[in-house]
């Protein structure tokens, strides 16, 4: 649509910048590679803000309603049948364009924050670089038009991940950090890319608008196809969930997020809290009415992998002493409320609060964890250390600082009126509408939210006023604490937007409205509680926390080590995997495979020495052998007539 045609302008931008700094960096002072980058990302993000008011404003719903989705160009690019091709575009729509203002926003905070936290770094051109690869990646993942086009951006994001998580690529925590994300992420694409190719193969289309059509021509063709009585959307929709649960570090799959801190802050704060990790819930979301009427039984099932994931998370971030760590199992706990919601969501009305409300907490989220990350690297910055052991009595200290990071910790405790009060009661909402058990856990792990982010806060900024530092702290520059008062604003005013009004299910608005008897008032009771609970632990030092912890040392200590999930997936990919399959498998092709192959050469080499010497060279041998087989020619064929005679 021409009205957009600038909008291609916002993945090209950043990739155009990739290839800038990636090849011309090191010609390049470090201040000029941060401001190029930087500028990049802010002409980028104005160019997202215009397209998100022309999309919800300037063009308008539909006369039904409902916000259209539109292709900005798309060109054939492989084709491998008559209706099966892989197509590279452009696709606006609500869910996307919401994205764009995410990234574009929490990436430029980042950049902006990144001119003073990582100013001096070696490699500080080659970091922008990283930043602006995957700016491109994940803007590329959101507006593809079809599921392999997402699947292509899908791995660049993985591969932007792997180079950022290892940036400090001279230690040996960073390298194994990046390796095991990059393994463990793409143990889980394998699956994605089977389910794209069964989806495909049933289908006959990649395509995102065909595929979520009601009443496509192949949903009512494979009705009836299944394996093992399961429907084949069923088991396809099941292994693209899967590539969505290693992306955004659900069970199993979650032990890659929390090594990933290894990190430089910043990056943290933009890959690993804000946009890269909610691309599995963007993934389910974009397909959602495939799912929910083809495979509700598998919404069913990310329901409670969402619910189960956000419990074990939040109960692990109260035992952490690295505040990245605390702030990494938070960001699981919270991406596993957004996949909740979307496994508890109906289509129409009222019951379709579930997947508004997912998207919404994905807006609101965004802002305040970028701000607690980011606010961590400052208190990091200051202090020079992850523990919180080495830390206390800092507000005074970084009064900028923290201000923000009480703002966040606030928002996603979901104190009414923060922005992360309005998102999470809608989820809160859509469980208690669509599975009471749910609903019960996630209120829950509300409660424990408050706690765990309250203990992290009262241990940072207040408990230990006597604590007596190597080096004074300071206020960060206000290169740095401008981002985290612009974020703060944002955690702060994100809950305001009328979500419902632009982003549902059915594409068509509805009224959203706060249950206080039912959901409000019980969420912020638990909220209450559990910021009470952190206040008699931990805004003072206390003996408190020491008694409850030996009363329930056996949990702790399995909590603290996070309930031994590396160690299980150690043993299965040392004892099982590699003992059980990788070495009967590397002796099969050692000694039968390369056994046969080997045997082939050796009888060629064999009969090659048995008959070299009839190839020597010497006429006078090949004379007499050619006489002689002409001699046993001629003898035969006598032998033959007399025989025939006689």
């Amino acid at each position: 649509m021409e009205f957009f045609n600038y909008s291609i302008l916002i993945p090209v931008l950043p990739a155009l910048m990739f290839v800038i700094l990636g090849l011309g960096g090191k010609y390049m002072k470090p201040t000029l590679a941060g401001v190029l980058g930087t500028v990049s990302l802010a002409i980028i993000t104005i160019l997202a803000y215009i397209t998100a008011y022309q999309y919800f404003f300037a063009i308008g719903p539909a006369a039904d309603g409902a916000y259209k989705a539109i292709n900005v160009f798309s060109f054939e690019w492989l084709r491998f049948t008559e209706h099966l091709h892989i197509d590279l575009g452009m696709y606006l729509d609500p869910i996307s364009v919401m994205m764009l203002v995410v990234i574009t926003t929490v990436s430029l905070m980042v950049h902006v924050y990144s001119l003073g936290y990582m100013k001096g770094e070696r490699g500080f051109q080659r970091y922008y670089a990283f930043l602006s690869l995957f700016s491109f990646s994940m803007l590329g993942l959101v507006v593809a038009t079809n599921i392999f086009q997402m699947y292509i951006f899908w791995e660049m994001v993985g591969v932007s991940s792997f180079l950022l998580i290892s940036f400090y690529y001279v230690k040996p925590s960073a390298i194994a950090a990046a390796k095991k994300a990059f393994i463990v992420t793409r143990f889980a694409d394998f699956f994605f890319l089977i389910g794209i190719l069964v989806l495909s193969f049933y289908s006959k289309t990649f395509d995102f608008a065909t595929l979520t059509q009601l009443d496509a021509p192949f949903i009512a063709s494979t009705a009836g196809t299944t394996f093992l009585g399961i429907s084949i959307f069923s088991w396809a929709l099941m292994l693209i969930f899967i590539g969505g649960a290693g992306k955004s570090a659900m069970m199993p799959f979650h032990i890659w997020l929390p090594d990933a801190m290894e990190g430089p802050t910043p990056a943290s704060a933009l890959i690993h809290a804000a946009t890269m990790v909610v691309a599995g819930v963007f993934l389910v979301a974009r397909l959602f009415p495939l799912y929910f009427f083809q495979s509700p039984d598998v919404l069913e099932i990310i329901a409670w992998i969402g619910a189960i994931t956000a419990l074990f998370a939040a109960v692990i971030a109260c035992t952490q002493t690295d505040i990245k760590r605390v702030l990494a199992f938070s960001t699981i706990s919270q991406i596993a409320y957004m996949i909740t919601a979307l496994g508890v969501s109906g289509y129409e009305g009222h019951d379709g609060v579930g997947y508004m409300a997912s998207m919404y907490h994905l807006f609101t989220h965004a802002f305040f964890k970028a701000l607690l990350f980011l606010g961590a690297g400052a208190i990091i910055h200051a202090v020079h250390s992850n523990e919180m052991k080495d830390m206390g009595g800092l507000w005074k200290k970084l009064p900028i600082t923290h201000i923000t990071f009480l703002v966040a910790c606030l928002a996603i405790a979901g104190i009414y009126p923060l922005s992360g009060f309005f998102s999470k009661d809608e989820i809160l909402a859509a469980a208690l509408h669509g599975n009471m058990p749910i609903f019960i856990i996630l209120l829950f792990v509300a409660g424990l939210t408050a706690f765990y982010m309250f203990r992290l806060y009262y241990r940072i900024f207040h408990n230990g006023n006597d604590q007596h530092y190597h080096h004074q702290p300071h206020e960060a520059s206000p290169v740095m604490t401008i981002p985290l008062i612009i974020l703060a604003i944002f955690s702060v005013f994100a809950g305001l937007v009328p979500f419902s009004d632009y982003i549902t299910a059915s594409g068509l608005p509805f009224e959203a409205h706060i249950d206080w008897i039912n959901v409000a008032i019980p969420s912020i009771v638990a909220a209450v509680i559990g910021i009470a609970i952190a206040t008699a632990m931990y805004f003072k030092k206390t003996d408190i926390p020491d008694k409850i912890t030996a009363k329930i040392n056996a949990l702790y200590v399995a909590a603290h080590n996070k309930f031994y999930f590396d160690e299980i997936w150690m043993f299965v990919t040392k004892k099982i995997i590699f003992n059980c399959i990788s070495r009967p498998i590397a002796w099969f092709d050692r000694h039968i495979v390369d056994g046969f192959m080997d045997s082939l050469a050796y009888m060629t080499n064999s009969a090659a020495e048995s008959i070299k010497e009839f190839q020597s060279g010497r006429i006078q041998q090949y004379a007499l052998a050619y006489l002689l087989g002409a001699l046993i020619l001629v003898v035969g064929f006598a032998f033959c007539i007399v025989c025939f005679i006689c």
